[in-house]
């Protein structure tokens, strides 16, 4: 496996599981995206990126092929690999697919979710407030996307987590940068412990009106470019 440089920033594992070296990679470069610390309609060479990411070449290239197959970004031949862009219709539609599969899934958990499992997930949660305090995006977006499908992975129904996991991937947080410069960031960050204190007190009116208002929240962050 190539190593990585001592000083270079860890590579993330979204939604907490062991993976490959080249998912790894992948998932770096994909939480790169979702951040939008990688821009739409730019072109990056898998030189540039490994550099950035303190790995080889060779894994970053299989990992962006990975990643034209999922749509997030094209080839440009001699050149490299140009972020696709989102439209706003897109980001509708995947708010509201989200919406639909996780917000009655999540009240669910209100009433079946065992309290030890909810509560191994609280590091998680800390992690999200504490990097939105940082303005640590990559970590921020790791850091979710671990919560939020751990979170999703209770009901049991691995299709329904990959599901979710792709939108998610497809999606683009261009506005992050802006919110944690306007420290709005944090207050979105912070529902996520709200949402797990409202599941263990398996109130599902209060676990209903939080999952809303963050959705609504994440789609506000996905707006503001």
């Amino acid at each position: 496996m190539p190593a990585q440089r001592p000083d270079a920033p860890s590579l993330p594992t979204l939604g907490g599981k062991k993976r490959s070296y080249r998912e790894r990679v992948a998932d770096a470069l994909r939480a790169a995206l979702i951040a939008g610390e990688l821009l739409p309609g730019e072109v990056y060479s898998a030189p540039t990126l490994a550099a950035r990411f303190g790995v080889s070449a060779t894994p970053v290239r299989e990992a962006m092929l990975d990643l034209v197959k999922e749509g997030l970004v094209d080839t440009v031949p001699n050149k490299g690999f140009r972020v696709t862009q989102v439209s706003e219709k897109q980001l509708d539609e995947y708010t509201h697919i989200r919406a639909l599969i996780e917000i009655p899934t999540v009240v669910e958990l209100a009433r079946t979710a065992d309290p030890v499992s909810l509560e191994a997930l609280r590091p998680a949660a800390r992690e999200i407030v504490q990097a939105a305090a940082a303005g640590d995006l990559i970590t921020y977006v790791e850091a979710d996307t671990r919560f939020h499908l751990g979170l999703l992975a209770l009901a049991g129904n691995a299709h329904l987590v990959e599901v979710v996991g792709d939108l998610r991937g497809r999606s683009r947080l261009y506005g992050l940068t802006a919110l944690v410069k306007a420290g709005r960031l944090l207050a979105s960050a912070e529902e996520h412990l709200e949402l797990l204190d409202a599941l263990l007190d398996r109130d599902e009116s209060a676990v209903r009106e939080v999952m809303t208002r963050h959705l609504g929240h994440v789609r506000g962050l996905w707006a503001a470019k």
